[in-house]
Formats: structure tokens, C-alpha cells, sequence
């Protein structure tokens, strides 16, 4: 589920830990910085990508420049880690890993608009051939699912098979877990949303009237997860829930004042921070920070939510491929 806009939370942290004083803002600090995990995927993948755009400072005069271009970020939602928390919330093994969710957020130059694409996990793709930790790589494969990139390659896979079959540089890559998800909810207070249809999805174990509700954590993940009580019972049905609650997230984030409430903060920092999976262009405090205040003019009316352009594979009705040229033309219009 898709989520950068969550990072700007991570503008107000320092605010949050001058106000616990010196030696308890050093151990927060410590502790949130801890929590991030890292992938450093520009070393992995080398020189064979999509070129970098241009990035620009902000203007005037400052010893640390904001950056004002435009960025690409490739966010997972994923079940990749093990664990009680996980698995009592359908999450999988560390040696069954899935890209639940996948989008791409794209923010304009000026950093006051964006579109994030979600990308279905149904797509048939050619995967390209993926380096793997141990050493050596995967081979190509051809017609397979889009989310199999993630579990033969980790994000490490997933990011070179976005920008093969979009020819977008991912700047940045960002992955939260399922039991990261929900306590980021819980920690904002929960989240509203207004369904267009009942939902009822044994699987998702989630049961709603239509209309408006307020989700806690577990329910905001089975929101974003339901599929089989929508619709046809397709991916595609539930990227429209998914992209809903994106949007209700952005709301709840702006309307929430965590400045004035110091422990809501940290609790904040905290769930965003032991979720993530980051780039190493985002693996510390300080980087997501600068980040944060780079976007901190983006707001949810100026976000836009699409899905890349789909129709049903020939070779097999229960999967997609991309509609040509539209989903040409989307990504073009993200370099």
C-alpha cells in the first residue's frame, strides 16, 4: 500500500524530541533512527537503468538545500516479514515473500503535486534477469506474474522489473510491512472511509456496510487486502480500496496536529520507522527529514490516483498485461 506521503510525518520528529529533553531526544533519536532497514539498490543494480532526472536545490540561501525536482518512488506493501505480529495478520514467511501492494508515486518538480500509480500484482511481465545477494542472478522470465519479482529478488528484483517495463528511474525505494501498517493506523488514531459497496470478504475477514466507517489498524489492512468481496474478486477491484484509503490516509495525516501531542508523535515515528524498508537515499532520520520538508507543500487534494492501464492477458482470463499505447504513454509522462 502505498504510502510516501507518510514520510512527511517524519518532518515533525525532531519537533517531537526536542520537547522530551536532551538525554531522552538522543535515545529517541537513536531508537527511530535503529529502526529503519536499508537496501542499497543503486550498487546492486549499477549503471544499467533509466537515467536520474534532474534534481534542483530550493532557492535562497541555505547551507543544507531542499531538493524542488521531480521523484520517482517505488512503494511495496509486503508480507515478506515473519513474525506473530505478521502472521496473525495474514502476513507470510521471510522464505515466502510477496509484493502485496505495489505503486509508484511520482511528485512533481516543485514537490506540490503528484500522481501515484498502482501497478497490479496479476500483471504478466517479462522479468528481467535479477542479481541476487548470494552472488550469481535470476534468469529472464517471460510472461510471469509481476509480483514474482519481489519473491525471486527481493526489492532488489522489484525495482529493476518497474523501470523495464516502465523505463522510470525509481529514486527511491520504500517498503512497509503488514503489522507496520496497522500500528502506523492505530498510532494516527485510525482512518476514515466512505465504501461505494457492502464488502464482505471472508478471507480479508473484514464485513462493511456501505458507506462511512472508521478503520483501526487491522481493519484498514484488511481494507487494503480485500479483493474476494468486491467486484469480480479481482486485483483490480481492490487497487480502487487501496487507492481510497491512500487518499484517507493523506487526510487523516494533515488533520492530525502532532506537534501539540508529543507522545502521539513519537508513537508515530515509531510504527513509520519499524515498518519500513528503505534505499539507502532514505535510511536515516536526518534523510527523511530533508525529505519531508521537501513535500511539505504536497497535500491530498493535489494527489492523483491511477491504476497503469490494463486489459485481460490472451493467454489466460485471471491475469492482465498493459494496455498499449496508454500505459506508454503514463509512464512517459513521469520521466
Amino acid at each position: 500500500m502505498t504510502r510516501s506521503k507518510v514520510l512527511k510525518v517524519a518532518g515533525l520528529t525532531l519537533a517531537g524530541l526536542l520537547v522530551l529533553g536532551a538525554g531522552a531526544a538522543g535515545w529517541a533519536y537513536w531508537h527511530l533512527d535503529s529502526n529503519i532497514k536499508s537496501v542499497d539498490i543503486n550498487q546492486a543494480l549499477g549503471d544499467d537503468r533509466p537515467a536520474e532526472g534532474v534534481r534542483t536545490p530550493s532557492a535562497g540561501v541555505s547551507e543544507s538545500p531542499l531538493p524542488t525536482g521531480s521523484v520517482n518512488i517505488l512503494v511495496l506493501g509486503s508480507d515478506s516479514r515473519s513474525g506473530q505480529e505478521n502472521q496473525a495478520l495474514g502476513g507470510g514467511s521471510s522464505t515466502g515473500a510477496r509484493s502485496d501492494t505495489a505503486m509508484v508515486v511520482h511528485i512533481d518538480a516543485g514537490r506540490k503535486t503528484a500522481t501515484i500509480v498502482s501497478i497490479p500484482r496479476d500483471t504478466l511481465v517479462t522479468r528481467p534477469s535479477c542479481p541476487l545477494k548470494s552472488g550469481g542472478s535470476t534468469a529472464v522470465a517471460y510472461n510471469s506474474m509481476f509480483n514474482s519479482a519481489y519473491e525471486v529478488g527481493g526489492p532488489v528484483c522489484a525495482v529493476k522489473t518497474v523501470e523495464s517495463i516502465t523505463d522510470v528511474r525509481m529514486d527511491h525505494y520504500v517498503e512497509i510491512d503488514f503489522a507496520g501498517f496497522a500500528k502506523l493506523v492505530n498510532a494516527l488514531g485510525g482512518v476514515t472511509v466512505t465504501t461505494d459497496q457492502n464488502i464482505d470478504d471472508n478471507d480479508s475477514h473484514l464485513h462493511l456496510a456501505a458507506g462511512t466507517h472508521h478503520l483501526d489498524g487491522t481493519q484498514a489492512l484488511a481494507l487494503a487486502r480485500t479483493r474476494h468481496g468486491i467486484g469480480d474478486g479481482s486485483d483490480l477491484g481492490r487497487i480502487g480500496l487501496q487507492q481510497k484509503l491512500v487518499k484517507a490516509l493523506l487526510t487523516q495525516i494533515s488533520s492530525t496536529n502532532l506537534l501539540t501531542d508529543p507522545a502521539r508523535l513519537y508513537s508515530v515515528a515509531d510504527a513509520l520507522t519499524g515498518s519500513l524498508t528503505t534505499d539507502t537515499g532514505l535510511d536515516s532520520i536526518s534523510e527523511l527529514v530533508s525529505f519531508g520538508r521537501s513535500v511539505q507543500g504536497l497535500s491530498a487534494q493535489n494527489v492523483r490516483t491511477v491504476m497503469m492501464p490494463v486489459v485481460i492477458a490472451p493467454s489466460d482470463a485471471n491475469r492482465v498485461v498493459a494496455k498499449e499505447p496508454a500505459a506508454s504513454r503514463l509512464w512517459a509522462s513521469l520521466r
